[in-house]
């Protein structure tokens, strides 16, 4: 784990879920109880686009994390594109939920990661509860 000196309140790590290291940045509130929510980042972006998102969430009261993407910064890398398919993330997702501990979050997307979170919000209803999606709208057309 380690902490910015910019940030001290985000700590890094690493998560093995779905066959890969997704490299998360996080924020604990201080009440132990928090929501969990998640914030996937856009092209070609990395966890630390949402660094000044964590303290006002955590503030109020949200478990906050932040992927780096499969692909990107301190997350593995698989070199078959087929692994970046939207069930491999879609398992990357709820791998990431299962391994802190939820069985529900909140989602927030930007960009690409809007993408994202109208697709696994579609796709997993049962997981994935609320959504936030930015600069890229619903489009249902599959």
């Amino acid at each position: 784990m380690t902490v910015s000196s910019l940030f001290p309140n985000i700590s890094n790590r690493r998560v093995a879920t779905n066959g890969i290291h997704l490299n998360i940045a996080e924020q604990i509130p201080a009440s132990a109880n928090g929501q969990l929510i998640v914030l996937l980042h856009g092209f070609p972006e990395s966890w630390y686009s949402w660094r000044h998102q964590f303290a006002p969430l955590a503030a109020a009261g949200y478990h906050v994390v932040a992927p780096d993407m499969r692909g990107y910064g301190g997350t593995t890398a698989p070199k078959n594109m087929v692994e970046y398919n939207i069930a491999t993330l879609s398992g990357d997702a709820i791998g990431l939920v299962k391994h802190l501990g939820y069985e529900t979050s909140v989602l927030v997307g930007h960009d690409w990661g809007a993408w994202l979170v109208w697709q696994l919000s579609a796709l997993h209803p049962n997981v994935f509860t609320a959504v936030c999606a930015m600069s890229v709208p619903y489009d249902n057309r599959h």
